[in-house]
């Protein structure tokens, strides 16, 4: 019962806001250039999803290369940090400030050095997506047991099977909240990086539409932006299942003898 109200719930308010939306542009006549309906809104999806689709392209490789790209440097880092207290002393209030700072900012000058191309688009994914992988990885490190770790050092286990038979597994929580995080991030990163300096692109087609007042495009890019986060989010959420099946039931599973 409360499986099915977690479900039917949701799906009823989505219902009533979609159907009061549709009333409320038919009942006011409100323009398409103001508040389109949401059948306007399928209509433009539908009619306009080969273009949609070519753009999508280019605004996945954009935000998929920049994924992958912060996600191995993070790993790379947080593993250092954890190795060494000094170098986690040293970076960790550069991470920090690296969030303070605004994109709006930083888009502009990465198009200045680096064109108009896919890199200062990847560079604002990077940037956007490095910070919660790196985090949540860097703190489940520090919390896997102690005493597992000197049970595999009185087997005689050097640094690399520590890492590998405990660290990492425990530590594989943490890597992936953040990634999924990050997954729903980093569409949104290179849709920001469209809109400063792009020639195609989920981004630069929004620009485009909405300077035409078409804002039933407008909304259908935005559809295609979140069913590419969400897509995304699940593939993340697939990987981890399948690289770490364990921890789908909360179990951390490793086995000494494998030293």
């Amino acid at each position: 019962m409360k499986k099915n109200r977690r479900i039917v719930m949701p799906l009823l308010v989505f219902i009533l806001v979609i159907g009061g939306w549709e009333l409320y542009v038919r009942a006011f006549d409100i323009s398409l250039y103001i508040l389109p309906s949401p059948s306007k809104i399928i209509s433009a999806l539908i009619e306009n999803m080969d273009i949609l689709m070519q753009h999508s392209l280019v605004t996945l490789e954009e935000s998929v290369l920049g994924l992958l790209i912060s996600t191995f440097f993070a790993i790379v880092i947080s593993i250092g940090m954890d190795l060494s207290k000094t170098f986690k002393t040293s970076i960790y209030p550069y991470l920090i400030v690296t969030q303070t700072v605004p994109i709006m900012v930083l888009g502009p000058l990465f198009s200045i050095w680096f064109g108009f191309d896919l890199l200062p688009k990847i560079l604002i994914v990077i940037f956007m997506c490095f910070f919660p992988i790196a985090i949540s990885f860097t703190d489940a490190l520090s919390q896997v047991s102690e005493k597992e770790i000197n049970l595999l050092k009185s087997f005689g286990a050097n640094l690399f099977q520590i890492y590998k038979i405990v660290k990492i597994p425990s530590g594989a929580i943490g890597l992936f909240s953040g990634l999924k995080v990050a997954a729903t991030y980093c569409v949104g990163g290179a849709i920001v990086g469209e809109w400063l300096s792009s020639r195609a692109g989920l981004g630069y087609y929004m620009l485009r539409v909405k300077n035409g007042y078409m804002l039933d495009k407008v909304f259908a890019c935005v559809l295609m932006i979140i069913f590419w986060s969400i897509l995304l989010n699940l593939g993340v959420s697939l990987l981890e299942k399948i690289l770490f099946p364990h921890l789908r039931k909360g179990e951390r599973k490793w086995c000494a003898s494998s030293v």
